[in-house]
Formats: structure tokens, sequence, C-alpha cells
């Protein structure tokens, strides 16, 4: 496609009548501003810029004086986060003037005059050059020439089949349509030589378009038509292709090729269209607030008013010296520095404290970042009865984006009022899609007012980290276990099993499940923390339940707290432990949500009289022999004065999700020197939630299980029954579904034990592509798409195809399904939401989420859609194209959750761009589960060995690949996979970031 016309941008008009580029630009009389195409255009409607304009406060453009430039309105934060900014700072002289610039017509940019050599060198400048030169080549190539025209009564740069429903390709397996070629010129002898499909021209040998034209000399003022046969195979999916066709002037004897794009969408219309893009999407830029200068407080909720603390918790503010150390630079100099000046040198037990609070605030920091992502402009407040409540309506707040919870504030000021002067709302109460503030008496709102709202970061659970980190106890033993610390301890032996009396009686035969509660129940006051490893389905959880229960018969004094990072982890802990009655609390944060509460631990929680949870006091909460709490909650008995080492045994389940300072809440609060500690969980599952890619670098992403686990006296087969037992029977999953990740992960020392009456129960399904296979991989390359201001993508044709294998599971009534018998996975929050908007109506109880949501789940069918699909695998950064899909611990967990089927829904070309995930695919292909598009490389040389050994790089592969076509094209004007157009030159870190966290999920706080 041309570029837009310079004269008509620059002028308004342009009268060169042999002018060949594009006058469909664009212009918005409301804000005199050119738009470059109509895609533009729209995005500029839903723009703050335009938004502004209507509102008669229209922003206006802003000088900066450093790189001497016009920047346009709304949009000088951004520049100068640019790395032309950038460059321009480094070259301003000493007084402050601004250097010379050069402009870079290809980069439509104004460069120091003395970077002007390296930028022509820059990966940014090759790029610009390296994609105007493939647009030229799909100019020249599409462009008719030596009298010949080629059309087909629409757009003669594309043959377009339409959408076609799949239902159709039942009776009809292909589909025609005609290019019409015509002489107009008498110069010459033309003679048509062949029609090819560029897909053949590569690697790949299939194409699902093709043309079986004859060598034709063509008469002049003569229609010759070229029939163009499309055959999906019985497969949806959108299908791009490029027809060259090839002739020869025989009076010149030289060849020419005239180009025209086909394309095609095998999908359900009416599914596209509901899901189809709301709006342009239009990049979201940073918030930019005036500082608060006053704030007037809130009514805080009852119960957070009424608590009287013995410990009070440490305000922990970011300090100056880390705000510092952040404010400029690339993401690698940030970390550097960090690294360098602040961090510690080693991690010892006098360095452990500072060393977690610096990641902690360097955490906190993006935390705020990404928080302000959430804030509104110019939006209603509904006052309740009274006006005792006001309501905020909150997009995304039923999926925690942002999460709100009891006890949080949230600042509201007038919209458009100068004055900073902001008021603090408490939130009182939490429904589904609005949350209930109070304020101070003073504020009243009445009908038509508009605020600015500006949500603040719940620092509790940050704060209590803090407290733990600050606290005295900090032994070796417990932080850095080495084999000095495991003396004289020994593994259980045959007459300690034989000991044992397991309350579950499936333990018995579980030898590797009793071998970990016999060692826990025999460790020594004050021993080295004890290991329970638990892959995926191997009931890590009921061991840990029936090691407390086999302490609390030994020891009449022993007392337990028993913790987990999530709400419905901890749940799950005090369910199983119930029949303990009286002896058992369950302790809930006050801001929880009563009704997420479990009935059945209703009458071991206590509520106050606003129907709230509240805690005992001191002296009666000392009397419960098994406290169960998140590990968050944990640091309510230190707060309320209980002693330290009150708890002989402190045991934290799914230990590999909680960050090491959350661990550190139940531990180094309340252990003392005698008190054992019990992990249970797997580091090669879901680690910690971490929002700043800062400060996972530096480690904070590693889980306090995984760091242990790295230590020698963890050695699984050295220290068995000692420090760490491995359980390796599955009980969830068939055995052909368990076997890639068994091996991958596992050393396939996994044993599938599941009942077989449910892993088995779906082998009769018509819809597997291999009988008593029941794992399908379908191969579809959808079109993934943003809208209006969300980042998130999501990919239509997968939706509507998740759909279509629900209602198909359904209509076999032989399988007796439910919706709770199914679970969907997807990575990106987008994908989630239009999944349950085709599902709503037809099986809203199925739960559709993210790997995060599954963690310690298990459906007896599990579908999950990849999203993201080769349209775009070069434009946009693999890290990004896979930044979701390609991490071996959201793999793991997305693969182990099915019990009886795993559909696995996705595009091969992208996903094989990960050696997992290709040695994954390969897997699949062999066994027989391969279905829709055709595979594209040979699974022979893959599989789960491949996948184990990681002996080739296939990313680079792939990308290596895709720029020798480029390359290819360049030269011999071939078609590339995507439209250079969309290649996102121009990103800058901070959009980058913005737009890689907006799926990561907000930790839960209470």
């Amino acid at each position: 496609m041309p570029p837009p016309c310079k004269t008509l941008l620059t002028t308004g008009a342009c009268s060169d009548e042999s002018c060949a580029d594009r006058h469909d630009v664009r212009i918005c009389n409301l804000c005199n501003i050119w738009c470059e195409s109509e895609t533009s255009y729209q995005q500029h409607l839903n723009g703050k810029v335009h938004r502004a304009a209507i509102q008669g406060t229209p922003l206006v453009p802003t000088h900066c004086p450093v790189c001497n430039i016009t920047v346009p309105p709304g949009s000088f934060r951004y520049h100068e986060r640019t790395m032309w900014h950038k460059l321009m700072q480094t070259q301003a002289s000493e007084d402050g003037t601004p250097s010379s610039t050069v402009n870079c017509d290809l980069c439509r940019i104004d460069v120091p005059a003395g970077n002007w050599s390296a930028h022509l060198t820059s990966q940014y400048h090759k790029k610009k050059e390296r994609f105007t030169s493939i647009k030229l080549a799909f100019v020249e190539a599409e462009r008719d020439k030596n009298g010949v025209t080629v059309s087909h009564g629409g757009d003669n740069a594309c043959l377009d089949f339409g959408v076609i429903d799949p239902n159709d390709l039942d009776s009809r397996y292909a589909y025609s349509a005609s290019l019409t070629i015509k002489l107009n010129s008498t110069y010459g002898r033309v003679r048509l030589i062949s029609v090819r499909m560029t897909s053949t021209l590569g690697r790949s040998t299939h194409t699902s378009f093709t043309c079986n034209a004859q060598p034709t000399q063509l008469v002049l003022n003569t229609n010759h038509y070229v029939a163009i046969i499309f055959n999906p195979e019985g497969n949806t999916g959108y299908y791009d292709d490029r027809a060259e066709l090839v002739f020869e002037d025989t009076t010149l004897s030289q060849r020419f090729t005239i180009t025209r794009s086909l394309r095609a969408v095998v999908g359900v219309q009416a599914d596209l269209e509901l899901l189809k893009p709301i709006a342009p999407y239009v990049r979201p830029e940073p918030k930019e607030w005036a500082p608060i200068e006053q704030v007037v407080e809130g009514v805080k909720p009852p119960t957070l008013a009424g608590i009287v603390w013995a410990v009070r918790l440490p305000l922990a503010n970011i300090p100056g010296y880390v705000t510092s150390a952040l404010a400029n630079g690339s993401r690698v100099e940030k970390q550097n520095r960090v690294r360098n000046t602040l961090l510690p040198r080693d991690l010892t037990n006098s360095t452990y404290g500072r060393h977690w609070k610096t990641l902690l605030w360097v955490e906190e920091v993006q935390m705020k970042t990404d928080l302000q992502q959430y804030d509104m402009e110019n939006v209603v407040l509904n006052p309740g009865p009274q006006h005792k409540y006001y309501f905020l309506n909150v997009p995304g707040l039923a999926e925690k984006r942002p999460s709100v919870i009891i006890g949080d504030t949230i600042l509201v000021k007038n919209h458009g009022s100068d004055s900073g002067r902001w008021f603090r709302g408490y939130v009182h109460v939490v429904r589904e899609k609005e949350v209930g503030l109070r304020f101070d008496p003073s504020f009243n709102s009445y009908r038509g007012n508009r605020y600015d709202v500006r949500f603040e970061l719940n620092r509790l659970p940050l704060r209590r980290m803090h407290q733990a980190l600050e606290t005295a106890f900090h032994p070796d033993r417990v932080l850095f276990p080495m084999p000095v610390h495991t003396q004289n301890a020994k593994a259980p032996t045959d007459a300690h099993l034989r000991d044992i009396n397991p309350f579950n009686r499936s333990i018995q035969s579980n030898l590797p499940q009793l071998e970990a509660v016999t060692a826990i129940r025999n460790l020594r006051p004050g021993s080295a923390p004890f290991i329970i490893f638990g892959p995926p389905g191997t009931g890590k959880t009921v061991t840990a339940i029936e090691a407390i229960r086999q302490i609390l018969l030994d020891d009449s004094r022993a007392k337990i707290l028993a913790c987990a990072p999530s709400n419905s982890a901890a749940d799950l802990l005090a369910i199983h432990l119930t029949d303990l009655g009286s002896q058992l609390f369950r302790l809930n944060a006050h801001s929880r949500n009563k009704e997420s509460l479990p009935r059945t631990l209703h009458p071991f929680s206590q509520f106050n009289d606003e129907g709230t949870f509240s805690v005992p006091a001191p002296a009666k909460l000392s009397r419960y022999r098994v406290i169960v709490s998140t590990c968050f909650s944990a640091s309510v008995p230190y707060g309320f004065g209980m002693q330290s080492g009150h708890f002989s045994h402190i045991f934290i389940d799914e230990a590999g999700q909680a960050l090491e300072p959350e661990a550190m809440i139940p531990i180094k609060t309340m252990a003392g020197p005698d008190t054992n500690i019990v992990l249970s969980g797997d580091p090669k599952q879901l680690g910690p939630i971490v929002r700043s890619g800062i400060a996972r670098g530096l480690g904070l992403e590693m889980s306090y299980l995984a760091r242990l686990m790295k230590r020698e006296v963890y050695n699984e087969r050295k220290w068995h029954g000692i420090t760490i037992v491995k359980l390796i029977k599955n009980w969830r999953s068939h055995p052909d579904i368990l076997e890639f990740p068994n091996k991958r992960f596992y050393a396939g020392e996994l044993v599938p034990r599941a009942d077989e009456l449910i892993t088995h129960s779906l082998l009769r399904w018509n819809k597997l592509v291999l009988p008593d296979f029941p794992i399908i991989f379908h191969a579809i390359t959808g079109k993934d798409q943003r809208e209006a201001s969300s980042p998130s993508f999501f990919n239509p044709l997968e939706v509507s195809e998740v759909k279509r294998y629900v209602e198909a599971l359904f209509t076999d009534r032989r399988l007796r399904l439910t919706d709770n018998h199914i679970g969907i996975i997807t990575p990106y929050n987008a994908q989630v939401s239009k999944i349950r908007t085709l599902l709503k109506g037809s099986h809203p109880g199925i739960k559709v989420g993210s790997v995060e949501e599954f963690q310690g789940q298990e459906r007896r069918v599990i579908i999950i859609s990849t999203v993201r699909s080769s349209i775009d695998f070069v434009d946009f950064d693999v890290k990004h194209t896979l930044g979701f899909v390609a991490n071996d611990r959201r793999f793991n967990v997305a693969m182990t959750r099915a019990q009886a089927l795993l559909i696995v829904i996705g595009d091969p070309a992208v996903l094989s761009l990960d050696p997992l995930w290709r040695s994954f695919l390969s897997h699949i292909h062999n066994s027989g589960g391969w279905t829709g598009k055709r595979i594209d490389w040979d699974p022979r040389e893959d599989g789960v060995e491949g996948a184990r050994s990681g002996h080739r790089d296939y990313a680079r592969e792939r990308r290596d690949r895709a720029n020798t076509e480029i390359d290819e094209l360049i030269e011999r004007t071939k078609a590339l996979i995507l439209d250079p157009s969309r290649t996102r030159l121009d990103a800058d870190e901070h959009g980058e970031h913005i737009e890689g966290n907006v799926d990561v999920p907000w930790p839960e706080e209470a």
C-alpha cells in the first residue's frame, strides 16, 4: 500500500494528477489534526485529545525545549520517555540550549546531529529501511504493468472469499473465484506463463488456494479468466496467500509479475460479529495527575477502626533512594543500579531483611504505576440512602482489575477543580460492579456532579511483610539450612512406618505419602524445614493434613499454625480439619467478603455485629490447637501480642506460590527456636506474582520453597525422608495426559493411579481425533486483536472454536457432562471475557479463567485457548508474543488440570517458536491427536525427549526462517506472513510494560 500523500498532509490539498500516494487521509475539523488513514482517524476519535475537545477544554500542543519541537496534545509525557528525547538530553550543551538536529524522512523524527551516524546504523532505522523496501516491493508487485490489468470486481489488491460457515463445508469442500486478465495496449505481445501461490515457494509446499491456469496468449482488449480455488479441507481459520501471475512479453523476451492477495475466513459469522472489537485499539497513555496537596480523611470500616494492636505495623514507606534509583534509564540500567548500589553483595542472615525489603520497595513502585491505569476521570458517584455510602462503578471489579476489598481507600475530587483538594473514601461495601465508600461528613455529592478518581494501593500486605523482615528471628537452620542442621536425623524406618495408623486410609498404601507423614511427625524440635514436594495431582495437601493430624495425636501440647498464600487454599486446609471441632479456628481477614467463605467453615470463624470477620481476644485465640489463615493474615497473632514460639509447628501449603517475604510472615513472627516448619508445594508449578520486571530479574519471583530446594540439603535422593519427600503417585489424570509433563518436568517418575471410571470416561467421544487418545490439538490460524484502550489480546476464531467444542461435548449425552466438569484456560483477560460472553447464555457455570485461577484445581475436561496467532508473530517481540504462554511453570499447570480430556486450540506457527511447546505439539501429532491446519515441521525430530534435551533453538530457527522469507520477498516480490505497516517500531519501554502487565493478576490481599 502506498504511503499517505505528504503534500496533502502539509498543505491540505494535492493538485499533482500523477501522484501515486494515498489521498484517503482524514482531518478532524474539531481538533485541526490530520490522520494518515481511516484507522488512525477512528483511533483519534476515541482518544484523549478528541474527548477533551468535545468537552470544550481542548488540549494544546507542548513545546519541548530539549528537542526544540512541538509535541502533539496530551503526548508530552510519552515523548519524554522516547529514545529520541533521551538522545537529545545527552547532546544538549551545558548552557541548556538544544543541540542541532537532522530530520530523518524515513523515520519521521529529528535526530541529534552528533548521533546521525549512529542512527543510520541503528536497528530502529534499519527496520524502517527494510520495511520501506518491502512496502515498495508490494506496491511494485501489485501494480498493473506493461498494458496488462488484473481485476476481480472488488479491491484489485485482494481477492476476498469472505466468511464461510464451517457447517457449509460438509456439503461443499471448495470455493471458486475468478481473476480477470486484460491486455489493454498494442505494445508488444504478452503471454500468461503461470500462476503460482507464494506459500508454495518456501519451505512449505501446501496451500489452501490453488490455480490450474494454463499458459495463455493474451488477446488485445479481451477478458481472460483465471479461476482461484479455495479448499480449507474442512478446517476453520483465517487463510491468507498471494497469487503470483507470471507474464512474458514475447516481443522483448522479458518476464514480469503481477500479484494479488488472497483471503478467506472459515468461521461462524454471528460469533465473529459478536466478538469483534468494540472500538479500534488505542494504546493507553500514562495517567498524568497534579500532586496531591490536601486530603480530607474518610470514615474507616468499624472492624478496621476498632482493632487494638499490641504490635503496630511499620509504615515502611518507599525510601527516596529507591525512587531515585528507578527514576530514569532503561530497565537493564535500573536493574543494575539496584543490584550494585542498593542490594547487599551476599544474601546472609545479617543482610536478609535489607535484601528483601529493597526488592519489595522496587515491586511497590511498579504496583503503584500499574494501579494508575485504573484511575478514572469525569465519573459520577451515586449516593445511597441517607448519603451514608457513595457508590462508585468500577469497570473490571468482578475480575479484580483493579482488586478492591473492604478497607481499601479511593481518592476523589471534583472534576475540573484546580484546588488540589481530594477526599479519601474508605471501602465499606464491595459488590460485583461497584464499591460503597464513606467520606468525611463534609463531602456531599449531588446529581450531576462528576469526579476524578485515583485508586490507592493497599499497602497492608506490604507492611506485614516488612514487619516480618524486621524481626530478630533469623536462624540459619530456617533461612540457610545446611547438612550440619540435620545431624543425627534419619529417614523413617520400616518400624516407624508400621507405627503410623493413618486417618486417611489411602495413605497406608502410598509409600511416599506415608514416609512424609512419618518423617514430619518424628522431626526433632528445631529441625531444618521439611518439604513435601508434590507434583500435580499427587496429594500434597492431603499429606500435609495427615501430618497435622498425626502431630496432634502424638503430642497433646502441640499447637499448629497452618497457612497458604490464598483464601481458597487455606479454606481447603480448614475443611479437611473440621472434625477437630472447637480445637480449630479459621482466621479470616476483616476485609474478606463473607460470601466467599464456604458455609462449612462458618462455625469455625468469628463475626462481629456488622456481619464481617473478627478475631477472638488473644487469650482465647491462644487456646486453639490449630489456627488456619492466609500467610498475610498470619501476622494477626503477632500483632495481638502472641509470643513467638507459641506454635510447635508452622505449615505452609502451596508454598511455591508465596513470595519469600510473604512466607516469612508466619515464620519470622511466630516461630521460636523449637518450632518446626513444613512446606508443601511444587517449584515446577506457578510461582509468586511479581509485577516488576526489575524485581523479578533480581530474584523476587523465586519462592522460599524454590530457594531451599536449590540447596544441597534438599537433594531429593540423598536427603529423602530427612528434609524432603517427593510424592510420585498421580491421582488425577489419564496416563496419556500425564505422559508429557511427567517426562518433561518430573524425570518420568510419576505413576498414574487415578480412578479409571473418571479418567477413561470420555474415550468414547466421537470427536476424538484418535479413538482412545484423550488429547486434541486443534491447529488454527486465527487473528489476535485488541480493542479500545485494553492492551489484552483476544482471538475471535479461537473463542468460536471453544464454543463449538463445548457444544459438541454436551451434544453427546452418553458423556453425562455438566458445566462443573469443564474448565477453560486462557492467558489473556480479554479472551476470558469474550469466551464468557459467548457461553453465558448456554453454559454460564463453566469456569473460564487464567492459569493462576486453576492452580490446585482439576476438571474432567480442560480446554486451552492460547490466543496468539502467527499473523503478528514477526512484528511483535517474541517475548511478548509468547510471554504468557512460553513459561514452563504456566505450561505445566495448564496441561495437568485435566482428568479425562485435554483440548488445546492454538496456532502452531506461533507456539512452535518455543521449544517446549514445539515438542509438546510434536508429541500430540506423533500420538495421533492433531487436527486442523497441517503441521509445518517434521514432528519426528521432536517429542518428549526433544523437550527435555532442548538441544535445538527452534525459536531462533523460526525467526531466521522468517527473515530469510522477508529477504526473499524483497528480492523476488514475494508475500510476507504479515502486513509490514502494522509493525510497532515506535514502542517505548513504558508502553511495552503497560501492555505486558495488563494480564498479570493482582495478588490476593486478604
